[in-house]
């Protein structure tokens, strides 16, 4: 027997630590047993039981799952996945190179055309003048515009005549009906009409009396249609556009040389500029049938002006888009709340108007003289509500511009 005693515990009676034991006397240590030796009588047979690991259950898809991504997908449940898989699974791409290549230079086109169209835009539209010209009364079906031409005495594109002021030579009403039909109508300057405050006079008059409120007044009066829009062009303008645009190519029946107007063209169709399509929209004493053959002249020009301008040449050219823009905006008053996308919508309203034929209001008299204003156009009041009310349904029907 070993002379050393094993310490006893310091509680009376506790047990003895053993020998080589490091926990402090009186500590809460206790001696963990040992597993039996291999070769041991206790050890139990067979493999040694361990238990199993819990089941994670994967919140993505509501289900308790025993394996792992990498082996559900038919790998090695023991090897790794190989370094970097995932990453350059990511930047694999179902798009050959060159395809996105070209989807990313298109979108870049797309956003300079779209930036370019947008600074235009706010561009010519900061430069139109707005006037208060709409009355406000109860609006009818469809969309209305009054186009009026006005002729300031002293421009530089207008012969003196001896006028003083402004004055309507062109007046048109733009009418797009609920079901898509659309109609540009002249109303001759000398039709008598009238004038809310003072009576009997011929249309123009409504300008000079009361610029453009008085005229829209007077052609709601007249016509029974709301006006929504109100555009004036000053004849400046009318040559300024079409010097932008090169040319418009216009049609006449005989030769002309008229001096009070300036225009001067031979029998047939023919590209001219600025100058001379100002006075094809404003001759008429070389017409024997004054105002009806000139709101056919008038008609004409709107038309030709509206293909020219959506034309490629003028579309897909810069410059001729700034210059149309400049001289557009400058010569355009309209009413508030009529900016450049109205007009641009007007443009487009007048050229279907034009590709479905012309429409002419109903005349009784086109020598009617009166007893102040010389010489009018005299309509019939049953005639005009009964035209103007096909016109704001749609249901009029228009001439084909061939004749047939």
């Amino acid at each position: 027997m070993s002379d050393h005693q094993p310490p006893r515990s310091p509680r009376p009676g506790g047990p003895r630590r053993p020998a080589g034991h490091r926990a402090r006397a009186g500590g809460s240590a206790r001696q963990v047993p040992r597993s039996p030796r291999p070769d041991s009588p206790d050890r139990p047979s067979g493999p040694t039981s361990t238990r199993a690991l819990p089941i994670a259950e994967d919140p993505a898809v509501g289900f308790r799952s025993d394996s792992s991504p990498w082996e559900e997908a038919g790998h090695d449940p023991v090897a790794p996945p190989p370094p970097g898989h995932g990453r350059s699974a990511r930047r694999r791409s179902r798009f050959p190179r060159p395809l996105r290549l070209g989807a990313t230079l298109l979108v870049l086109v797309l956003v300079v055309v779209v930036g370019w169209g947008a600074g235009l835009v706010l561009w010519a539209d900061s430069r139109i003048e707005h006037v208060d010209a709409l009355s406000g009364i109860e609006n009818t079906e469809g969309t209305t515009y009054l186009i009026a031409g006005s002729d300031r005495r002293g421009g530089d594109a207008v012969n003196d005549d001896g006028t003083e002021g402004a004055r309507t030579d062109t007046i048109m009403l733009l009418h797009k009906a609920r079901n898509g039909n659309s109609y540009l109508i002249s109303l001759p300057r000398d039709t008598l009409v009238d004038i809310p405050g003072y009576g009997g006079y011929k249309l123009n008059a409504a300008y000079s009396f009361g610029g453009a409120p008085l005229l829209v007044e007077t052609v709601e009066d007249f016509t029974g249609l709301t006006i929504d829009h109100y555009v004036e062009i000053g004849f400046d303008g009318v040559s300024g556009m079409v010097d932008a645009v090169g040319h418009v190519n216009l049609c006449i029946d005989r030769d002309v040389d008229d001096k009070k107007s300036g225009l001067s063209m031979t029998e047939g169709c023919h590209d001219v500029g600025g100058e001379q399509a100002l006075a094809f929209v404003r001759a008429r004493y070389f017409d024997p049938t004054a105002d009806i053959g000139r709101q056919q002249r008038q008609q004409q020009f709107v038309g030709a002006l509206m293909d020219r301008v959506s034309s490629p040449a003028v579309l897909l050219n810069p410059f001729s888009q700034v210059k149309l823009a400049g001289a557009g905006s400058d010569s355009l008053v309209t009413s508030e709340g009529t900016g450049i996308f109205t007009v641009g919508r007007m443009a487009l309203t007048a050229r279907s108007a034009m590709s479905a034929g012309t429409l002419a209001m109903p005349i009784d008299d086109p020598e009617y003289q009166t007893r102040n204003s010389g010489v009018a156009i005299l309509t019939d009041d049953a005639d005009i509500a009964a035209f103007f009310e096909s016109v704001k349904d749609g249901s009029a029907k228009a001439t084909p511009a061939d004749g047939g």
